[in-house]
């Protein structure tokens, strides 16, 4: 599992990657209130806004950590935000992207990194 300094995991399945939130994002977002995914088919380009998660806290927009192609959304956290909260290293996952091009994760942090990174 790759990490965004934006507080998002990334996880490889077949080349297709599964996109979320970190466990420390979802911790300091509050309770998830609603959420907004792309597009199934979307192309995407890194560092677009493509999700919006509000909270009772605040709205956030979520990012797209690599150029590619929305392969499929999680409606099940658009039904029950609150899901995010429970897993959101799990079932809470946003969106598959299929990336155009996978070393783009190369430079992201890994777990031990991502932990130094919150401290």
């Amino acid at each position: 599992m790759k990490y965004t300094e934006e507080h998002e995991w990334l996880r490889d399945e077949d080349g297709v990657i599964v996109v979320g939130i970190t466990e420390h994002a979802s911790e300091q977002l509050g309770d998830v209130v609603f959420v907004e995914l792309p597009e199934v088919g979307a192309d995407v380009t890194k560092d677009d806004e493509i999700c919006v998660i509000e909270s009772v806290k605040a709205a956030s927009d979520i990012l797209a950590p690599i150029d590619g192609e929305i392969v499929e959304v999680n409606d099940a956290i658009v039904d029950d935000p609150g899901k995010v909260n429970e897993d959101p290293q799990g079932d809470a996952w946003f969106f598959k992207i299929k990336p155009d091009d996978a070393s783009q994760m190369d430079d992201m942090m890994d777990e031990a990194a991502y932990k130094a990174f919150i401290g």
